[in-house]
């Protein structure tokens, strides 16, 4: 059901996955698997925060950590903490998104995943940039930038935009 949960808001078809990700969520409640559990609240999460419903989005974020946290899944709880960041950015509440993003950092610093680290030093710069710190957004921007050209990822395009508009502003 994961999967056709997925086909459905692939195909913008919302409500139908939603309904698809809820029938999934009770079978794995059901028969006690912790991980698809956390996978179905993971892609719903994504679906209402996709949907503008962010305090629903939060909430099944925050049901996803909490199982992250006891499974001992750091690159899962990183990835989340990052979600939860870039929800609480793009409401506007700056502090609360720069507190998840450097825990994220920490782990993924901590575990060695680089591109996790990248995105996540990325979305600070962001909001560094926004916050007029561009001594700081730069600081964060060039690590991300040498990390993603480095991965060959195209995302370093767009980071490398982000540092030449910070180098301009400041």
């Amino acid at each position: 059901m994961n999967n056709l949960g997925h086909i459905y808001a692939n195909k913008g078809n919302v409500d139908e996955a939603i309904a698809l990700f809820n029938q999934s969520l009770e079978i794995f409640e059901r028969i006690e698997d912790v991980q698809g559990k956390a996978a179905t609240l993971n892609s719903l999460g994504n679906i209402y925060a996709r949907k503008g419903e962010v305090d629903e989005a939060i909430a099944l974020y925050n049901q996803f950590l909490k199982i992250d946290e006891r499974i001992g899944n750091l690159q899962g709880k990183a990835a989340t903490l990052h979600q939860l960041g870039m929800i609480y950015a793009n409401k506007g509440e700056f502090d609360e998104a720069i507190a998840l993003f450097n825990q994220s950092l920490e782990i993924n610093e901590r575990i060695g995943y680089v591109k996790g680290k990248a995105m996540t030093l990325w979305w600070l710069g962001h909001l560094a940039e926004q916050q007029g710190e561009y001594t700081k957004a730069i600081s964060y921007l060039q690590p991300a930038l040498e990390i993603l050209q480095r991965l060959k990822s195209p995302d370093a395009e767009g980071v490398s935009a982000s540092l030449d508009r910070v180098m301009r502003n400041s």
